[in-house]
C-alpha cells in the first residue's frame, strides 16, 4: 500500500478501539473517564487511545473536560450514536479497496479496470456503513454486559 493513499485515513484498529471506550463510557453515566483509565481497560497505549478519542471529540460524539476530575464523556445518548457515525468520523481507510486499485496498471485495461475497482469499492463502502447505521453504542454495550455476565457466571459455577 503506498503511503499516500492512505493520507486522512485512520488506521481500522482505530474503529475497534473506539467502539471499545464508547462502550466504557457509555457504563460511565455522564461522568468524565481519564484517557489512562480508559488505555489499562482497553490494554492500549494511552498516546494512541488520545488520538483516537481527541477525533471523536473532533467529531461530535464525545466532550472532554480538563483538570482533576477531567477525562471524556459521551456528549449524546448511547442509543443514539450508531457504528456508522464512528466509522464516518474516524475516516477509517480500507486496506482491501486500496489494495484493489493500486493492482491496476497505467495502460488502457489497467485504466479501465481502475474505474470498474473505484466504482466496486464504493459499492462495498456504502453496504459497510449500512450495515453499521442499523447499530448504535447502546446495543453493543448492552450485549458486552450480557456477555460479561455470562462469563461471571460460568466462572462461579466452575467455583461451586
Amino acid at each position: 500500500m503506498k503511503p499516500e493513499r492512505c493520507i486522512g485515513s485512520h488506521h481500522p484498529k482505530w474503529f475497534g478501539l473506539a467502539l471499545q471506550a464508547l462502550v466504557i463510557l457509555s457504563k460511565t453515566n455522564a461522568q468524565s473517564c481519564p484517557s489512562a483509565e480508559l488505555a489499562v481497560q482497553l490494554q492500549s497505549e494511552a498516546t494512541l487511545l488520545r488520538r483516537i478519542l481527541a477525533t471523536l471529540v473532533k467529531g461530535g460524539i464525545l466532550d472532554t473536560r480538563e483538570g482533576r476530575d477531567g477525562g471524556y464523556r459521551l456528549k449524546k445518548d448511547p442509543s443514539d450514536i450508531t457504528l456508522a457515525e464512528v466509522y464516518t468520523v474516524l475516516q477509517v481507510g480500507d486496506p482491501m479497496s486500496f489494495g484493489i486499485k493500486e493492482t491496476a496498471g497505467t495502460n488502457p485495461f489497467g485504466q479501465e479496470m481502475q474505474a470498474i475497482f473505484s466504482d466496486l469499492t464504493s459499492e462495498m463502502e456504502r453496504s459497510l456503513v449500512d450495515v453499521l447505521g442499523r447499530y448504535t453504542v447502546e446495543q453493543i454495550a448492552d450485549r458486552a454486559q450480557q456477555c460479561q455476565g455470562s462469563s461471571i457466571a460460568e466462572t462461579e459455577k466452575m467455583k461451586s
